[in-house]
């Protein structure tokens, strides 16, 4: 990509505002969810509104991104684009939750293009001295769209209409594609490439077979130990072993493993994974514990998640600013125990009697923790692998972050209602019939739910006590992942993001060399340098 040739204002904004639009997209719907299903019906299908659309957006990452270092960048983004602002419009006239739920998954494939070209094409068009700030900057808007997310949702669904939350999507994503359309430049790939689409298959069935499985697992005829389940995960890590075996004698690989060389790029992705799982602790359990413990809706709770957000938004900045001053591991060790400290103060300083506003102070060490990974991993994970894999490598920081999400909320989820059902053993003269209706006690939130079963406001608050203390109980467990984050980060060795002399060339699409860094004095294979 020839990096004078191209509107850097322009295609900067356009970034912006593709991002913006598919990360927003993640926490809008939460909150005009009980608005759709007053519409639309489907109460007992709705899960798979949200469940869609991050299935498509996993399966799709790695395989788009792997095709943009094959045929540019600018054309995959432009698709990405295109479907998502088609989905979007097709979610707004959907008639029956059938249908929303089918055009979800059209926007996730859109969003898994989007998401991962963004950091490449930024990593493209800036020189390394001005990378860091830049990755702050986009890193910051995951934190914005995650405030904005849910009252975006709760006001346009209550004072216009829920099809209006999708609508939104259509000027926003017009003006992205615009803005990229005249401003990006980009120089043609004139090698000849091969699809691997024996990995492409295997590696889409595999996830297809794993998301389902965390998606269903646990529900009515689905129990972790039935047959189906258990068929579904193994046949997930068949398909999975049969992909890398597949990879390893692939001309031109989805997933070229060969970058896991680099500890730099192995830690990156293994503290995404972690990183991805601890985010859904906070992000799902403290509105949940806020509820319950002062009795509010959950309308009242959409800005719940403000004091989190706000400080990932600021070390995301942060993170981006100083990521060439310091040494890729040495940033990530103070994001770790920071996470560390933030989950912990959750997990045993914090129980019923907790204010709102210590609650909030101890989100923010949370979220101040968090943002640092937004920014930086993107960075050192573009700045492990050689400039015809930047793709490749942002789709794969992407889709580790995504898996660990969903497998954070799953086996969460599981420790949460275990322990919650093994409290309500204590609970006196409670109907086995009750405890089961109940599961995880989040039905315990609706007084709709209260009012039907019949319990006296002493049974409810006796409930919502021992609610809020599996959450805790949940938070205990989620310390345990920024811990072992840390032994990854120590992996991510001395690398670090060098500023290039001056009046040198920017990295990326054939301009310049690639990265640099004491540990990689020579310049020419980062992809094995930081180790």
């Amino acid at each position: 990509m020839d990096s004078k040739k191209s509107n850097v204002n322009l295609v900067v904004t356009g970034l912006l505002l593709g991002l913006f639009m598919v990360s927003l997209d993640q926490t809008i719907v939460s909150t005009a969810m009980a608005n759709i299903i007053k519409k639309l019906g489907g109460m007992e299908s709705f899960i798979w509104v949200y469940s869609a659309y991050m299935i498509a957006m996993v399966v799709s990452t790695p395989i788009l991104g792997k095709l943009s270092d094959m045929y540019g960048r600018k054309r995959f983004f432009l698709l990405g684009l295109v479907l998502f602002v088609v989905g979007s419009i097709m979610c707004g006239t959907a008639t029956n939750m059938e249908q929303l739920i089918v055009y979800r998954a059209i926007q996730g494939i859109g969003g898994g293009a989007v998401m991962p070209i963004v950091f490449t094409i930024i990593f493209d068009l800036f020189p390394q001295e001005k990378r860091g700030k830049m990755m702050g900057l986009f890193g910051a808007v995951f934190g914005i769209s995650s405030i904005f997310g849910p009252l975006l949702g709760g006001t346009i669904s209550d004072g216009l209409s829920w099809r209006w939350i999708f609508y939104i999507n259509v000027p926003i994503g017009l003006l992205s594609i615009l803005f990229i359309w005249m401003g990006y430049r980009e120089t043609k790939q004139t090698r000849k490439q091969i699809i691997d689409w024996t990995g492409a298959i295997l590696l889409t069935a595999g996830i297809l077979c794993l998301m389902f499985a965390l998606e269903l697992g646990g529900t009515d005829g689905w129990a972790w130990g039935s047959w189906k389940i258990v068929s579904l995960l193994a046949a997930s890590g068949a398909l999975l072993v049969l992909f890398l075996l597949a990879e390893r004698m692939a001309k031109d690989p989805i997933v070229n493993l060969s970058l896991f060389r680099s500890n730099l790029f192995t830690g990156s992705m293994m503290v995404g994974l972690l990183y991805g799982g601890a985010m859904m602790a906070g992000a799902t359990y403290i509105p949940i514990f806020v509820q319950g413990v002062f009795h509010q809706t959950a309308t009242q709770t959409t800005t719940v998640l403000i004091p989190m957000m706000l400080g990932s938004v600021v070390s995301a900045q942060i993170g981006g600013r100083i990521a060439g001053k310091f040494r890729f591991r040495d940033v990530m060790i103070v994001s770790a125990l920071m996470l560390t400290a933030g989950l912990s103060l959750l997990a045993f300083a914090m129980d019923t009697s907790t204010s709102r506003l210590i609650i909030s102070l101890y989100m923010i060490v949370v979220g101040l923790g968090m943002g640092v990974s937004f920014s930086l991993l993107n960075i050192s994970t573009l700045s492990s692998v050689p400039p015809q894999y930047k793709g490749s490598a942002s789709s794969l920081i992407a889709f580790f972050r995504t898996i660990g999400s969903a497998l954070g909320i799953t086996v969460f989820g599981v420790l949460q209602k275990h322990d919650f059902q093994e409290q309500l053993r204590d609970v006196p003269n409670l109907n086995p019939q009750l405890a089961a209706q109940i599961k995880g006690g989040q039905a315990l939130l609706d007084p709709a739910v209260q009012a039907q079963m019949g319990m006296s406001p002493d049974a409810v608050n006796a409930l919502l006590s021992r609610l809020a203390d599996s959450i805790i109980y949940v938070f205990q467990w989620s310390v345990i992942l920024p811990v072992i984050a840390l032994v990854f980060v120590f992996l991510m060795g001395r690398a670090r993001l060098s500023a290039m002399p001056a009046g040198a060339p920017a990295a990326g699409g054939g301009q310049g060399r690639p990265d640099a860094s004491p540990d990689n004095a020579a310049g020419t294979e980062p992809s094995f340098h930081g180790g």
